[in-house]
């Protein structure tokens, strides 16, 4: 079998992306986004999942290594199996997994189902995949063992595989129906020895296949963020959506699918765009996508309102009679017929399998998520007759999951309001009907022991978005998240109650709470002791208030809190750390709440306290001056004191508090990995003495960031030293904003090129470095002991000339750097040949910074090839060049270039 031609096959981008659909398989492994998605072995606790034997990618090359012929992955719609299936065959044409397949065919069974009459093996294997030669048919069918067949969407296939209806065939000569040669493929009579991989959703026939299965789970929260990260440019966007992805649909049963994550970027970035709020809930989601669907449409009011009714019964009669499609003669029972001319209309909403001309064509909602919210919205839409609510659910129930959700986020006013203005009013008389029921049927679930059916409650509430009824009916055994932002009374009264029934609370989020008064503290108090995480960065804390925050850190569950930018003050702060020498704490943000010298002494009392579990301090842009730091420092010799990692940004250090720095570092008993010292007027002596630490045995250090110290070159010589040592641990140096100039950095250069320098990222950013050192640079890249991973010399105005001898580098097969930032260093056109041969030599870049420099539209076509074709490259930074608007739709086109 010819790889090459069967990848480039494979390759070849079929049909398209869209909302509900989700993206193309190829597209997501074209674009380099794609993530494995987990088995059930990975925690279902949404907690960090870093072990790569979770991934269904190791459980299914595992399984296909092995004795076992028949492989069978189970998982829910849009959890990732049809892109793993293509992932594991564009692999193995590459040459990289499952190698011990010389032949691998792949089939769908959408497609098969429509394949009538009698065929061999053989025509169905030359028919399906016609880049295989029927010369090489006999080598096929002589080794079976060396063949491999994938079968997806085997839930929607429409024959049975029970053996005692068909007659297996062991000849793949023979004709015999499509059904027949599956079953017989399957249960092992036909090309005895081939093994069989089938995906496939959860459903009754299982007990027909043979041999091992894999139970698919999708993303848990890495993978999950890891996606969302990957799908927006812009970090700061995708950190928003993440985090309110996370906090709004944490319903991690649909949250798990890859498909859901594409849909919800999808329409996250669609509104973002458009200046939209976010959806707070999952009923305000599908709002905001069927407002989005019908938008797309050519409808009017009462075209659009015949559409939705049609696609409710459809989704009815797929609920009841557990129909995963329709045949043409039923979507015209549904009233489908005037919209059955294009696939303009019902291609929006639905997967058409087949020619809309033929009769065997079939149709099928996307998700069940979409078909149930249909159905709900058809439900409130209906006004030619009359149901209950009691007795619809009643029809739907076990089939329909989130149904009564959709119906309880429909039932309010605001979250409908959209859909009316496409859809018209919805019926008042089932709205009222379903309320009533709602309220009867919570205070009835709540009075039982059901802890799902208690959940279940909670999540409607919280779809209703209805605080007056939460107060209504909730009891305290509730267990739902509430988003929360600047609080009155009232509001700080409700939350604590909400949370107070939960148990415990993961976040506790009170940023930007402009008056929290000691009454309002006094009521949040609880809510505090049950939160893992508080923060209140941007507040303001009255005095009253600190004392109910240390009581209930003291008697709480929190880990970490963040009072960024809160103007605390040193006697506020005093008081608050009666609470955190006993308590659970171990990240603390106090950048710039106006402490001094005082703060660091009481600070410094619990740190050294037996019971404090501090591991990260944040104290950036406080004036602590090198009187605080000191007495910080005393702490850092105590066995107690557990920091890991201290933040001084900004603090108005010198050289003078150095000594006791370093002092503690090498004391025996610090176990401080990273110091952030940017912007404090440090010193050439400062950093002398910080040397000597750095090559003491008991120092731990790994990161000493010390941007914008005041430094010059004279500094670099105890550098050398300290980065020479056997003893040094560092591997993150920052240097940036200080004038070190060409001495300075190569002596640098000398240390860094030495085999037993660790250190993996260098900051030289506007060093005053020149061309020589640039080339220095370039060498000790090649030498083949560097570990540099990342490096930055943005802001050197070196020049073509300059960076040529890094582009030179990278292309080096000993070079290992993975982040190159170039920003402002004179870059033309002229480069960009070397800049291209760069990234396609190297085989570790993945990101490039190359902003603020004098690139124009002639580079566009050469950079935008070398992404596209880059395995590696994840990112380029062309931001402030010299582009015109004339190639800004070209650049679009490669999502991997930021503009």
């Amino acid at each position: 079998m010819d790889k090459d031609t069967m990848l480039s096959h494979i390759l070849q981008s079929k049909g398209m992306s869209t909302l509900l659909g989700g993206e193309l398989p190829i597209s997501v492994i074209n674009s380099n986004k794609y993530i494995s998605p987990l088995t059930s072995e990975a925690q279902v606790t949404d907690k960090n999942v870093d072990d790569s034997s979770t991934s269904l990618d190791h459980a299914i090359h595992t399984a296909l290594t092995g004795e076992i012929k028949t492989v069978t992955l189970v998982g829910p719609e849009g959890s990732g199996k049809t892109t793993a299936l293509e992932k594991l065959v564009v692999d193995w044409a590459k040459g990289e997994h499952i190698q011990n397949f010389s032949h691998v065919f792949h089939f769908r069974f959408r497609e098969m189902n429509s394949i009538e009459g009698m065929l061999s093996l053989e025509t169905l294997m030359l028919n399906h995949h016609s880049h295989i030669s029927p010369e090489s048919m006999p080598l096929v069918l002589q080794r079976p063992e060396t063949v491999l067949f994938i079968f997806d969407d085997f839930d929607q296939y429409k024959h049975s595989l029970d053996p005692s209806v068909h007659t297996l065939c062991s000849d793949s000569s023979q004709a015999a129906s499509v059904s027949c040669l599956v079953a017989s493929l399957l249960h092992g009579s036909l090309l005895k020895g081939a093994t069989c991989l089938v995906a496939t959703r959860p459903v009754g026939c299982l007990e027909f296949l043979s041999g091992t299965q894999v139970e698919v789970l999708g993303f848990l929260k890495p993978q999950r963020e890891a996606y969302v990260k990957g799908f927006f440019t812009d970090q700061t966007v995708a950190n928003k959506s993440l985090m309110h992805m996370e906090r709004t649909l944490g319903f991690y049963d649909f949250c798990t699918a890859p498909r859901f994550c594409w849909t919800v970027c999808s329409m996250y970035k669609s509104l973002i765009e458009a200046g939209a709020k976010l959806p707070e809930t999952l009923s305000q989601l599908y709002v905001d996508i069927l407002m989005h669907l019908i938008q797309m449409l050519s409808l009017n009011e009462a075209g659009v309102r015949e559409l939705v009714l049609a696609l409710g019964r459809m989704a009815a009669h797929c609920s009841l009679y557990q129909h995963s499609s329709c045949t043409k003669e039923e979507m015209d029972s549904f009233g489908f017929q005037r919209f059955l001319t294009s696939e303009s209309s019902v291609g929006v909403f639905l997967q058409i399998d087949g020619d809309l001309e033929s009769d065997r064509c079939v149709f099928s909602f996307h998700s069940q998520l979409i078909q149930e919210f249909v159905l709900a919205v058809s439900f409130f839409l209906e006004k030619s007759t009359f149901e209950s609510v009691e007795k619809m659910l009643e029809k739907h129930r076990g089939h329909a999951k989130f149904l009564e959700f959709f119906l309880s986020g429909l039932s309010e006013s605001v979250q409908r309001r959209p859909l009316e203005t496409l859809l018209g009013e919805f019926n008042s008389d089932q709205i009222t009907d379903f309320k009533r029921w709602f309220k009867s049927s919570s205070e009835s679930t709540l009075k039982g022991y059901s802890k799902d059916q208690h959940h279940h409650c909670y999540h409607l509430l919280h779809q209703a978005q209805n605080e007056s009824l939460v107060k209504e009916i909730i009891t305290p055994s509730v267990r739902i998240g509430i988003s929360y932002g600047d609080l009155n009374l009232q509001d700080c009264a409700a939350l604590n109650y909400v949370i107070t029934c939960l148990s415990e609370m993961e976040l506790l989020n009170l940023y930007n709470t402009k008056d929290l008064t000691e009454e309002k503290a006094e009521i949040l108090a609880p809510a505090m002791s049950l939160s893992h995480k508080i923060i209140m960065s941007q507040s303001y804390l009255n005095t009253g208030a600190v004392p109910h925050l240390a009581s209930a850190l003291s008697r709480g569950n929190t880990t970490e809190l963040d009072l960024s930018h809160t103007r605390l003050g040193d006697e506020k702060f005093k008081v608050l750390c009666t609470g955190l020498r006993d308590c659970k704490l171990h990240t603390l943000k106090l950048v710039a709440c106006s402490l001094m010298e005082a703060g660091c002494e009481d600070l410094a009392s619990v740190l050294t306290s037996a019971t404090s579990q501090l591991r990260m301090l944040e104290m950036m842009f406080n004036q602590i001056g090198d009187q605080g730091l000191t007495k910080l420092c005393q702490a850092l010799h105590s066995s107690h004191c557990k920091l890991q990692e201290i933040q001084l940004q900004r603090c108005e250090l010198t050289e003078v508090s150095m000594e006791s720095l370093s002092a503690a570092l090498c004391s025996g008993q610090s176990v401080l990995r990273k110091v952030n010292l940017t912007q404090n007027s440090i010193g050439d002596r400062g950093v002398e003495a910080l040397c000597k630490s750095l090559q003491h045995p008991l120092c731990n250090l790994q990161s000493l960031i010390l941007f914008d110290s005041n430094l010059t070159a004279a500094c670099c010589a105890h550098l050398m030293a300290a980065l020479m040592s056997e003893h040094c641990s560092l591997t993150e140096l920052d240097l940036s904003v200080n004038d070190l100039g060409q001495e300075g950095a190569l002596l640098l250069c000398q240390a860094l090129s030495r085999a037993q320098c660790r250190v993996e990222t260098l900051g030289l950013q506007r060093c005053e470095l020149t061309q020589l050192v640039f080339e220095e640079l370039g060498s000790l890249l090649r030498n083949g002991t560097s570990q540099l991973k990342s490096l930055s010399v943005g802001l050197n105005q070196v020049g073509d000339q300059g960076v040529k001898h890094l582009l030179d580098a990278i292309a080096h097969p000993s070079c290992l750097l993975e982040v190159l930032d170039l920003e402002m260093t004179g870059l033309t056109d002229a480069c960009v040949e070397d800049l291209c041969a760069a990234v396609r030599a190297s085989k570790t870049l993945r990101s490039l910074e190359l902003r603020n420099n004098s690139l124009t539209d002639a580079s566009v076509p050469a950079l935008i090839k070398v992404m596209q074709d880059s395995l590696n490259m994840q990112e380029m930074c062309l931001r402030y060049n010299d582009f015109s608007e004339d190639v800004f739709e070209m650049l679009d086109e490669c999502d991997k270039i930021r503009y």
